[in-house]
């Protein structure tokens, strides 16, 4: 398991907060998430045996 830190587009409100957790956390390979609503910054417990981080960063970015 490896943790990453992705920096977001300034969040503006919180229910993209709950948007991004619900899509990351189904995600397969993925063991935590959260979301830094004030930092607009996401951390992602995942493993990267079975995950890559772009495929993370897309997942947030298809969130928009």
């Amino acid at each position: 398991m490896i943790t990453v830190t992705f920096q977001l587009e300034p969040l503006t409100c919180p229910s993209c907060i709950k948007k991004i957790e619900k899509i990351l956390s189904k995600t397969a390979g993925v063991d935590h998430v959260i979301v830094m609503f004030n930092a607009s910054k996401v951390k992602v417990n995942y493993d990267e045996l079975n995950l890559k981080s772009r495929q993370i960063n897309y997942r947030i970015r298809s969130c928009n």
